[in-house]
């Protein structure tokens, strides 16, 4: 995760744009709003009569004449409006909003006023349509199948539920994913599309078997009929006037254009539109046959008989929310910094922006002021300059800031006046990631992420220390390299022999030598850098900690190598025996301090760095005393004292180790999180300064005291020119790091320009997240799209907490009859009375009715003592208890449970006992050890086993769990004829099968390839979509908006021709589980596992 000379004047935002862009959207700078033409006009829904259209812009609701004209504002609030849908006598639209932190529905006038919010429950409910008879409205959203359902417990496989315009409790119609569901005049008939998997909405041109198709749902008959069956997607469907044909939004002629089939005959489709290079979306019809649509961020409407669509024209006459700057104060939220060398002050990241504090005293100056990103900043040794990384004019460039006025009058940035910033490297490769050397003369940097080179600051010169064939980048920032304190050499990370693991190597500094590996261990081996006055250099590896079987979870330990036998046997003396040599060591610097010439220059020579390369392998020695999960580490000038950031328990904390007798001890509590906590010594050593959770605190190296440095980062912010660039950094990024350097044949500049004219258009993050998401999606890759994800608002958002049950939703008085009380919810306590068919009256003394969604009362009572009234019908007993009701994602967590229990059960039932059973959640360490632990405990005497991986989102897995399923036994041990076990002990060496389906992802469908191109045993299901890629998911620097790219392809034994991705896995055996079956409880695909293993010998 990622993580000029200035004119005094602050650029316009047209100006940046200009900039960003290299002039192709200079000509849709925004205009006046009364002169704008809207793009990006989202969720067009025409009305049943066919003359209005409701749609979304900038968040909010709009209506307008089918014929074109001026828009009408409907909503206008600081939540995200969206997805309008008609009622059937055209006064009314409901609509989702975000208002209570996640998407209600809510409903308003087709005229305006006060919206109605109709749902409460804390999870998203998008609507789809209006029943019949207009007196509720139908929605899409994951609140709680019902019991008997088998399909795979996922938020992405939503329920169809109605709710009354009056609100109330919501009625389940279908447990089945059916999204974008219409009901027929009748109200018997019910279109929609289904949901398969994982994969993001906006991606585009796939055939795989995740792409989505057509059902009809009979109500009375109870039955769900397919009616597409392209490779691609099909989605969208909406009835014609008189229901004899069905109109939808196919990619059958390579982008989503209309098309259309009679119901009687579905296999005879018709193209409707002719669109291309652009996706059709948000298809609604009238009862007229006109049809609504968008195209290219404009809506066009198709009245029966006419050959084209017309363009509808669109006049927005409103003004803006928010002001288009916003002044911020920021004492939180730093992702870097940098001690300056004497300790006084700290340079920091901020949103982007260099910012450099006082330690002592909190004043804070801003260095930086570009809507940019800046990064990897650090001091020059004298303290007078700052250089860094600014991804500016489409590239990541290198610059200095220096003040201007002498050291007397400003000796700190955080009090200078006068600044000066200069471009040091600013060419058309990418470089960042500058480091001064010693002396301050040079500055080395990477040029595209992987090549080292290094620019002498007087001549201007470069030359090049290490190519690109010495590396790979996988994240920003991922490369580590330092200069030695003479400044002749490099200590390095690369990667060596063909392995894709850090090593750790030494190289010239003047661009001449070869680089020598240090470490050799294959293991990984990183963040290496020089200790004692470059008499050795410490590193982290994981050789000897705990590791995770996924790959990722590796604990790591510091070590030294020592580069002359001196410091070596320096080293290993004991604390008395150093001690000692330091006291003869004292007595000889006095007398040549006493021979010393007394006019003798002042300045303290640096000694040369010696490496002695014979025998260096044998000079390593353990520094941290247990392995861990380790942070950054910094040792103490004498090398006396290790500081080490670890993760032991919640998260990382401080630590301190003296090397020379292993005494350890904690030196601060910080409970720092994940992502950035950075640690610095000061030049004199007496005191580190940490960065953890947004914040930094200076740490006294003598007794442990920690102290907060404040700081105040104040700036204007403009999300518009902030927005701008994050659309052409996500853009280079992709060019710079897909997987394929030829982009799919895709024309990504072309795609640029198309969706940079959005950007003006585009106020909030759920927009701009899709302008994202359209443009990675033409790709056609997996792994991609733009994500928005809101900080949680705990004044503004509902939580909806969760009592561990499913209820009857045939029941229909007062309360809530339970149906069954899932293991370990907060209902099955000892002391408990509550069973199926107990009913909950109320809740916290409010009784709970038809007419009230019973979420409500659940509202924010996540762990918090909370009183059920209970009644027993058949005893006509009640009574109360108190319970403390779960998260919905821990509610989550036991439905998983109980959805592997009753698989396990089943193919227990089946297979009468011989056959076991195991689901592989996710392809990560603690899945590997459950699939362990079930595979040689609960299952080891099973006669075959049924490794089921549907709907696993994947991970790094697939080797060690293709090799843990591909044993052969070698031996028996059998002490005096008594069978006490085999050998290979954890390689399972009977039979095996592979249930997998259109929900596998990433490294679940890597498994399944290397289990057949190993020869382990067949697989039984559906088609897993071609998705085995390694993904970078890269948070920007707002830290909501996310945005994913494919880096690495992965080539498959099965098929050496090509890459895995958009390479679709056939199962052996192809089963679908049909919707009327899953409902009903059974799992096709599991009952046919079992048939073929008991055939099987």
């Amino acid at each position: 995760m990622l993580l000029w000379t200035r004119s005094r004047q602050k650029p316009s935002v047209l100006v940046l744009l200009m900039l960003l862009f290299g002039g192709l959207i200079a000509s849709i700078a925004s205009p006046p709003m009364f002169a704008q033409t809207p793009l990006w006009l989202r969720y067009p829904a025409i009305s049943p009569d066919g003359k209005t259209i409701a749609f979304s812009y900038k968040g909010d609701l709009y209506t307008v004449p089918a014929s074109g004209g001026a828009a009408r504002q409907l909503t206008q609030h600081e939540a995200y409006d969206a997805m309008p849908v008609w009622s059937p006598d055209g006064k009314t639209l409901a609509f989702a909003s975000d208002r209570h932190g996640n998407f209600d529905i809510f409903l308003i006038s087709a005229e305006g006023g006060a919206a109605k919010r109709l749902t409460v429950f804390s999870r998203a409910e998008m609507p789809t349509g209006f029943t019949p008879d207009g007196k509720n409205v139908v929605f899409a959203a994951n609140r709680q199948d019902k019991p008997t359902n088998s399909q795979f417990p996922t938020g992405v496989l939503t329920e169809l539920y109605s709710v009354s315009v009056n609100g109330g409790q919501p009625k389940q119609i279908l447990t089945t994913p059916a999204q974008d569901a219409h009901w027929d005049k009748s109200g018997t008939r019910l279109l929609y599309h289904d949901r398969k998997g994982y994969e993001d909405e906006l991606r585009k041109h796939h055939t795989s078997s995740f792409a989505r198709d057509l059902w009809l749902y009979d109500a009375k008959a109870g039955t769900h009929t397919k009616l597409t069956n392209f490779a691609g997607e099909d989605r969208n469907p909406v009835w014609s006037p008189d229901e004899t044909e069905v109109y939808y939004l196919s990619e059958q002629s390579g982008s989503f254009n209309v098309w259309k089939f009679p119901l009687a005959n579905p296999s005879q489709t018709t193209q409707v539109t002719a669109h291309s290079k652009h996706p059709a979306r948000s298809l609604t019809i009238a009862s007229d046959g006109t049809l609504c649509y968008t195209f290219d961020g404009e809506i066009y409407v198709k009245s029966p008989g006419e050959k084209d669509s017309r363009k509808v024209t669109v006049n927005i006459i409103s003004d803006a929310k928010e002001n288009e700057v916003k002044y911020q104060q920021i004492t939180t939220g730093a992702s870097e910094f940098a001690v300056s060398p004497n300790g006084k002050e700290i340079a920091l990241i901020v949103r982007g922006e260099i910012f450099v504090t006082s330690v002592d005293y909190g004043i804070t100056k801003r260095i930086t002021n570009t809507p940019e990103q800046e990064r990897n900043v650090s001091f020059s040794p004298d303290g007078r300059t700052l250089i860094y990384a600014g991804e500016r004019n489409n590239s990541w460039n290198i610059y200095q800031t220096t003040i201007q006025k002498s050291k007397e009058d400003e000796p700190y940035f955080y009090k200078s006046t006068l600044l000066k910033e200069d471009p040091l490297v600013s060419t058309t490769a990418e470089e960042f990631q500058p480091k001064y050397s010693p002396d301050g003369k040079e500055v080395a940097y990477l040029e595209e992420r992987t090549v080292l080179k290094v620019i002498n600051l007087q001549t201007k010169q470069t030359r090049q220390i290490l190519d690109s064939t010495k590396n790979y980048s996988y994240a920003d920032g991922d490369q580590s390299f330092a200069w030695s304190p003479d400044g002749k050499y490099f200590l390095v990370k690369f990667l060596d022999k063909g392995r894709w693991r850090g090593e750790i190597g030494v190289i010239e500094a003047s661009g001449k030598g070869t680089i020598r590996n240090l470490t050799q261990s294959g293991y990984d081996d990183d963040n290496a850098d020089w200790i004692m006055d470059g008499k050795a250099m410490m590193w982290q590896t994981d050789r000897y900690g705990f590791k995770g079987h996924g790959s990722w979870a590796a604990e790591a330990d510091a070590y030294a190598m020592f580069f002359t036998q001196d410091a070596f046997d320096r080293f290993r003396l004991t604390k008395e025996e150093y001690e000692a040599l330091k006291a003869r060591d004292g007595k000889k610097e006095e007398k040549k301090d006493d021979k010393k010439d007394e006019k003798k220059d002042e300045k303290s020579s640096v000694k040369p760095v010696t490496i002695e390369f014979d025998g260096l392998e044998d000079r390593t020695a353990r520094l941290t005393m247990h392995s861990s999960r380790l942070g950054e580490t910094v040792m103490s000038p004498d090398g006396e004292r290790l500081y080490y950031l670890a993760r032991f328990e919640q998260g990382f904390d401080l630590w301190a180790t003296r090397p020379r007798d292993r005494e350890t001890k904690l030196l601060a509590k910080l409970n720092a999180q994940q992502g950035a906590v950075r640690l610095q010594q000061s030049a004199d050593g007496k005191s580190l300064f940490v960065l953890a959770n947004g914040t930094v605190m200076k740490v006294d190296t003598g007794n442990g005291q920690t102290k907060p440095v404040a700081f105040r980062a104040e700036m204007n912010l403009n999300a518009n020119a902030e927005r701008a660039y994050f659309f052409e950094h996500a853009w280079r990024q992709t060019l710079k790091k897909f997987y394929d350097p030829k982009m799919h044949g895709l024309e990504w500049s072309f795609y640029r320009k198309e969706y940079a004219k959005f950007l003006p258009h585009v106020s909030n993050g759920y927009d701009f997240a899709d302008v994202l998401g359209e443009m990675l999606g033409e790709l056609n890759a997996s792994h991609t799209g733009g994500r928005f994800r809101p900080r949680p608002n705990p004044e503004r958002d509902d939580e909806t907490a969760s009592l561990g049950a499913f209820y009857d939703d045939s029941y229909s008085g007062d309360g809530l009859k339970i149906a069954e009380v899932l293991d370990k919810s907060p209902l099955a306590k000892a002391s408990s009375e509550v069973k199926p068919g107990v009913i909950i009256e109320k809740i916290d003394g409010e009784t709970i009715t038809p007419a009230q969604d019973f979420a409500t009362l659940l509202n924010r009572k996540t762990d918090k003592p909370t009183v059920l009234s209970l009644f027993e019908p058949t005893a006509k007993k009640r009574w109360e208890e108190t319970v403390k009701p779960i998260s919905l994602q821990a509610e989550n967590g036991l439905l998983y449970e109980r959805w592997v229990k009753s698989r396990r059960d089943l193919v227990d039932k089946l297979s009468k006992g011989r056959i076991g059973y195991i689901h592989v959640q996710g392809m990560n360490d603690p899945s590997y050890r459950v699939t362990y632990s079930e595979l040689f405990g609960r299952h080891n005497d099973k006669d075959a086993i049924i490794i089921d991986t549907r709907f696993n989102g994947g991970g790094n897995l697939a080797e060690v769990l293709t090799t843990m399923l591909s044993g052969k036994r070698l031996t028996k041990s059998t002490p005096r004829g008594q069978l006490v076990g085999t050998e290979p002990e954890e390689r399972w060496d009977k039979r095996s099968i592979v249930v997998m389906g259109e929900g596998n992802y990433s490294d679940a469908h890597c498994f399944p390839c290397a289990y057949k191109a190993a020869g382990v045993g067949e697989t039984v299901g559906m088609p897993v979509p071609g998705t085995c890629t390694s993904v970078w998911w890269e948070t920007l620097m707002d830290g909501v908006t996310i945005f994913g790219i494919p880096e690495v392809g992965i080539i498959s034994a099965l098929d050496p021709s090509r890459y895995m991705e958009n390479n679709q896995l056939e199962p052996d055996h192809r089963v679908m589980n049909d919707p009327v079956s899953s409902a009903k409880g059974q799992d096709l695909q599991i009952e046919k596992a079992v048939e073929l293993l008991l055939k099987q010998k």
